[in-house]
């Protein structure tokens, strides 16, 4: 293995392992956001347990994604610092703002939020955790508009004594339409995620409870019938609106990426009207499309490319041939490109990576979508569901939105290669900007520098992986207890001194501490 090879394996593991987190993140950032807000609003207990109790799940998975988000952006200067000094003058205002503003804002206001129980007003307090909300969408978004500069590169134009990118319209680069798709598609997907999550924990509580005997009567009972409830309606609308802004963002990637979606059908020729894959055999893993043979449905290829039932999807051997024709058969022979220079360009991404993980993607949301409808069915008029495939099944189906969006951004990142700035189809060639990935590398690095940060990278998240689940699973178990820790107003906070107790002893009995914990 190259120092291409390596980095590349860095950057793909980190990026999703970090992006495990993301959408849980926002997702349930938004519910619980949502339960404090009903809480606020009815003054019902059931509401106050359901925002403890999933915010402290909110508040793990944050603090493990900011620990393993902050590699990220190092990794742009070590292993990638000519891509980085090729895209700083578009990366570098928004990923300022994402740290600057975005980070600050979510960061800040979730403190607020922490130690505010029982500290400031209800609703100034309920305000503090929509704007830490409000402030990881914002970071999110300017992050997606980032990698969607890299896949439609807009509103520049190219230096010609550096041969790099210069940014000179700033809105355009945040309005950019893949952009737009993207950010509506990964926010809906979030949201997808902290369903999945509110329905596999509540089922499971639900059914250890009613074994138990408890009765169906109690407010912890209501917690978690709501949660499911709440849980299951979020799933099935995300997934429709997921399946929506999909399909937007397909038709842009057959207009702006021709050749990472025939490769993620298959589509070895041209073909109109042109059919849609259900499943392929032959020599997909060997990108030799050709001896590729497909089941397919006729005609549906066709509508979700262009919105109708006959227009032509090119194939990949045809795009091949117009890549190859437009941007190089070989890459230059010039040492920036390191082994691979003078080396002949395979524009086709791995169709055995796009072809199943857009399949994957699509499969697993369609999991979540039918675990969602199954918990609103089972627990209709107040049935509580207690076969334990079911329930145990629902539980573990929590992993099939984090597997679909893990498998969405490995599709788009690995269908755009072998580029890493994708050129941009809508303007004329001579004006296009794109960046292969092979010249993308840092140059004063070796194979070994790499795998070694590999390798402890990998150790190091591991390790995060085994506290995130310890943490997770101690809490899921652990359930809801009334004295949580998170003082309601009306009491006293630990640490004020209580005047009618000799000395003046402090109270103990709400510990906000204990909530952050």
């Amino acid at each position: 293995m190259d120092v291409l090879d390596i980095a590349r394996w860095q950057f793909g593991i980190t990026t999703v392992y970090h992006f495990l987190m993301v959408p849980l993140t926002i997702g349930l950032g938004i519910l619980v956001a949502v339960m404090h807000t009903m809480w606020v609003r009815t003054d019902k207990p059931e509401w106050l347990r359901m925002t403890r109790f999933w915010g402290r799940i909110y508040l793990i998975n944050f603090v493990l994604g900011v620990a393993t988000g902050l590699v990220q952006e190092f990794q742009f200067g070590l292993a990638w610092s000519e891509y980085s000094r090729f895209v700083g003058d578009v990366f570098g205002s928004l990923l300022a703002m994402e740290a600057l503003l975005a980070f600050f804002l979510e960061s800040t206001f979730l403190g607020l939020w922490i130690f505010g129980w029982g500290r400031i007003p209800k609703k100034v307090h309920l305000a503090t955790l929509w704007a830490a909300v409000i402030g990881s969408i914002v970071s999110a978004f300017f992050i997606i508009a980032a990698n969607s500069w890299m896949q439609h590169p807009v509103g520049v134009i190219t230096d010609d004594a550096t041969g790099r990118p210069e940014q000179v319209d700033f809105l355009a680069v945040l309005t950019n339409n893949t952009a737009l798709a993207a950010f509506s598609h990964t926010l809906v997907a979030a949201l997808m995620v902290a369903g999945a999550a509110l329905v596999g924990v509540g089922l499971w509580h639900l059914r250890k409870r009613t074994l138990a005997g408890a009765p169906s009567t109690d407010v912890d009972h209501s917690v978690w019938r709501r949660s499911v409830r709440l849980g299951g309606y979020v799933s099935v609308a995300a997934f429709i609106l997921t399946a929506v802004t999909g399909d937007y963002q397909a038709k842009l990637m057959y207009q702006q990426q021709p050749l990472k979606m025939s490769s993620a059908e298959a589509l070895c020729t041209t073909e109109a009207p042109a059919p849609f894959s259900i499943f392929a055999i032959g020599k997909i893993g060997s990108n030799e499309c050709d001896d590729v043979h497909s089941w397919t449905v006729p005609y549906l290829l066709s509508y979700l490319a262009h919105g109708d039932f006959s227009t032509a999807v090119p194939g990949v051997n045809e795009l091949q041939q117009e890549y190859a024709a437009a941007y190089g058969a070989t890459y230059p022979d010039d040492p920036s490109f390191g082994d691979k220079a003078g080396e002949e360009i395979d524009y086709t991404p791995l169709l055995a990576v796009t072809y199943w993980n857009f399949r994957l993607m699509i499969s697993m949301g369609m999991v979540s979508a039918a675990v969602g409808a199954y918990a609103l069915w089972a627990t209709r008029k107040g049935r509580v569901p207690t076969n334990p495939i079911a329930v145990y099944g629902s539980l573990a189906a929590v992993a099939a939105p984090f597997v679909a969006n893990a498998a969405g951004w490995v599709f788009t990142e690995m269908g755009r290669q072998p580029f890493v700035v994708y050129p941009n189809p809508d303007v004329p060639r001579a004006e296009q900007v794109y960046f292969f990935t092979a010249q993308a590398v840092s140059p004063g690095v070796s194979a070994a520098e790499v795998l070694t940060s590999l390798s402890t990278l990998t150790v190091l998240y591991g390790a995060l992986a085994v506290v995130e689940a310890w943490l997770l699973v101690r809490f899921v178990r652990g359930g809801i207890t009334t004295g949580d820790g998170a003082p309601t107003p009306g009491h006293t906070p630990e640490g004020t001194p209580d005047d009618d107790q000799p000395g003046g002893r402090d109270r103990t009995d709400d510990d906000v501490l204990s909530f952050a914990y």
